[in-house]
């Protein structure tokens, strides 16, 4: 609950907590407090067993905390059924970006080119030509532009 919480700010708040409410009424607002804290506590896990009950034995295993967004792509990504660690250590950025390098530098791989390549076998011309626009096309007018 405190996670975030360090050394100093907990000395203040203790500091604070005793300037406020004095020494002698200290204990008791404690005391009112942590009972508070358990009261919540203990309706938010009858809440959630309701529920729990409400949907059926098929959710008996449900935790309320997948439905956070982040927790539940995790724990999808992490399922092992879905084969996706095997296609993560399959793929190999280092080699598909120096290809593409060699690629656009007009150097030959000497890996197989066929897959990165397509279908013509031959290297790929990835160098930028100008377009000669014709006499006769004039730029498009924007007359919002104005």
């Amino acid at each position: 609950m405190f996670n975030d919480i360090g050394p100093l700010e907990l000395v203040t708040l203790i500091v604070l907590a005793v300037l406020v409410f004095g020494p002698e009424k200290l204990p008791k607002v404690i005391q009112d407090v942590t009972r508070t804290i358990r009261k919540i506590r203990e309706f938010s896990e009858s809440a959630k067993n309701d529920i729990r009950e409400e949907l059926g034995p098929e959710f008996k295993d449900f935790e309320f905390e997948d439905l956070n967004p982040k927790t539940f792509i995790r724990k999808q990504l992490d399922n092992e059924d879905l084969g996706l660690k095997e296609i993560r250590n399959g793929f190999d950025l280092k080699k598909e970006m120096a290809e593409v390098t060699d690629a656009v530098h007009g150097r030959d791989t000497d890996t197989s080119s066929s897959s990165s390549s397509g279908s013509s076998g031959g290297r790929i011309d990835m160098t930028k030509k100008p377009e000669l626009p014709d006499r006769d096309d004039r730029p498009p007018f924007d007359a919002d532009a104005t």
